[in-house]
């Protein structure tokens, strides 16, 4: 059944959040064919404020640079509004900002949040509070270290958390529960978050897991458990280095970050009652792919551990609202179809629906399901994003085709097809890079079946403009 309306009514107010959900405050080679630089996260790893947080679905500070380069004049600093819909760890935001421009970004997961909040603070951080504060973490914590039993930690282990092997060993996880101690009682929010960070950042390094490259198990990689660390030296490292990113970023960028504007929404976009219309001069973004990549599982230590979420799973990360949900929520569901007319897409949606019924919803009908909710919300997505662009202004979304039960799914295409859809105009398609070719990929799993010829994954830029009125 189609709904009636797809259009989402936004608030009149976008800087009339509530304090908890939101943060405000004034004040690799190039692509010889499209001049834009690789999206992938991977050099972010060595930039200052960038390497804070290594996130696997990260974007490239080098990539955002050339959009607000091809995009947004330099003459209209100070006054242009840039927008990530899915922010992450902040790298739109942050490379906005420090260009000049008021960013707003929304993230539903509370620890990638708190990262983008922490970055896009930096430039207001004192230094050399922040320094002192470091040295205080660290003699806290050799003090209680070295009286073992008789400095027992005030915080208890979080509950959520539950898996196949312990999180920490029971030295480590003492040592972590101590630092919990000094952060906990930090009361200023801006240095109790970077602390918070800090952990987070590090916190899987001295744990029983691994990133291999998604969260899994020491164990089940051939790696040894961890029975102890110097859980103080690693956090305090990471401590270190954060703080001299701030001291350069202050250097440089204190007085041009002085007017502008910077909001972290810990919600989705998808949300009804955020922002104004027609404010955003630039989105830089990309969307989770349509393949099925759990997200939240990677941060289930830091979400647990840092207390943003009470109980077990993944609600914490805001699992359920997600953008195209994951299989394992709709596989189940009656016959899932489109809130649009789309033939071509009914006619793939269709297609998939079909394919191997003997295996229950691990075959076409639950991956069918999947394909027809990312679109949905791709719709309602291209609905929000149609009447938070100025006329004439241009959104970037990365995007990469996907593989489901076999069948080949141009995701870009169709997200292009269905902006048209929303009053957007489907202006270009830049290709950033080739991820793998061959089908060894692509049969890997029960998400596929075995592909009838070589398909190359790709990633790709598709350019979005409201036309102007």
């Amino acid at each position: 059944m189609r709904s009636a309306s797809r259009a989402l009514r936004l608030s009149s107010h976008l800087l009339e959040l509530p304090r908890m959900q939101r943060v405000l405050f004034s004040g690799n080679g190039v692509n010889g064919a499209s001049g834009f630089r690789d999206s992938a996260f991977a050099r972010n790893k060595e930039l200052p404020l960038h390497r804070w947080v290594h996130w696997i679905a990260g974007f490239s500070a080098d990539f955002v640079k050339d959009c607000l380069d091809a995009y947004l004049p330099k003459t209209y600093k100070g006054k242009s509004w840039v927008l990530d819909p899915f922010a992450g760890v902040g790298t739109t935001l942050v490379e906005a900002y420090l260009d000049g421009r008021n960013v707003i970004g929304f993230e539903i997961n509370p620890y990638a949040a708190l990262a983008a909040r922490v970055k896009l603070e930096a430039v207001r951080i004192p230094p050399d509070t922040l320094s002192r504060r470091i040295s205080e973490f660290k003699q806290f914590m050799q003090e209680r270290t070295l009286r073992n039993g008789d400095a027992s930690p005030k915080s208890d282990p979080p509950q959520g958390f539950a898996g196949r092997t312990r999180l920490f060993g029971p030295k480590v996880e003492r040592k972590v529960l101590l630092a919990l101690d000094y952060i906990n009682g930090i009361s200023t929010p801006v240095y109790r978050d970077i602390f918070r960070l800090a952990v987070g950042a590090t916190m899987v390094s001295f744990s029983n897991y691994t990133y291999e490259p998604s969260l899994t198990r020491r164990a089940a990689v051939g790696k040894p458990e961890i029975d102890d660390a110097d859980v103080a030296s690693v956090v305090g490292a990471k401590l270190e280095g954060m703080l001299a990113d701030i001291r350069q970023l202050q250097k440089e960028k204190a007085k041009s970050a002085a007017n502008l504007k910077a909001v972290v929404v810990n919600e989705s976009i998808l949300h009804p009652d955020y922002g104004r219309r027609c404010f955003v001069d630039l989105a830089v973004t990309s969307p989770p792919y349509l393949n099925n990549y759990h997200y939240p599982r990677n941060t289930r230590p830091q979400i647990n551990w840092l207390g943003f979420a009470p109980g077990p799973g993944y609600n914490g990360a805001g699992e359920m609202k997600s953008f195209g949900k994951f299989w394992q929520t709709v596989r189940d569901l009656p016959a899932i179809g489109l809130d649009f007319d789309l033939p071509e897409l009914e006619r793939v949606v269709a297609k998939i629906r079909t394919l191997n019924p003997e295996k229950g919803h691990y075959g076409g009908r639950g991956w069918a399901n999947y394909v027809a909710t990312y679109f949905n919300d791709t719709m309602r997505f291209c609905d929000v994003l149609s009447q938070l662009l100025k006329p004439g202004a241009v959104a970037m979304i990365v995007l990469g085709n996907s593989i489901i039960q076999g069948v080949e799914v141009k995701t870009d295409y169709f997200f292009g097809r269905i902006a048209e859809v929303s009053g957007l105009k489907f202006e270009d398609t830049i290709l950033l890079r080739n991820k793998r070719t061959g089908s060894s990929i692509i049969q890997s799993s029960v998400r596929v079946d075995k592909a009838a010829s070589k398909t190359v994954l790709y990633e790709t830029g598709i350019v979005l403009r409201k036309p102007a009125k």
